[in-house]
This record gives C-alpha cells, structure tokens and sequence, in this order.
C-alpha cells in the first residue's frame, strides 16, 4: 500500500511511503527481499560510473557541512 504524502506546489510528492504487509509469508518477504537485490545489481551494473560520482559528491558536501557546522560550534563559546 502506499500512504498518501503532502504533495510539493508542482504537484509532485515529497516522499513515496510503502507499507509491508505484516501478513506476509517468510517465503513472500524472502522473495521480495530478492527482487529489490536483483533490482539493486541491475541498476548498479547499468549506473555504475554515474552512481559513484554523486554519492562521492554528496559524501564531500556532507562532509563540508559537517565540518562547517563543528566550526559554527567552536565559535559560540
């Protein structure tokens, strides 16, 4: 089921929520389990190159907010 979320001005969702059946089988949730696996290599083996380069990116701002931010608190007192 997917529960419905605010939606932006232009019409597009936040966030797209799912929830899990608790009624599914341990067989039910082993094969989805494997299906987002498949899902994961396939799209990993076609974006390989271009998935590296944004998590890299996103990992050097986060690390330079980070660093930012400790800066910001060493300067209050």
């Amino acid at each position: 089921m997917i529960t419905k979320q605010p939606e932006l001005r232009h019409g597009l969702p936040l966030t797209i929520n799912f929830e899990i059946p608790a009624y599914w089988t341990p067989e039910q949730a082993l094969a989805v389990f494997e299906l987002l696996e498949d899902l994961r290599e396939q799209i990993g083996a076609h974006y390989s190159v271009q998935l590296f380069e944004i998590s890299r990116e996103q990992n050097l701002h986060a690390s330079t907010d980070d660093a930012a931010a400790a800066d910001a608190d060493d300067q209050s007192f």
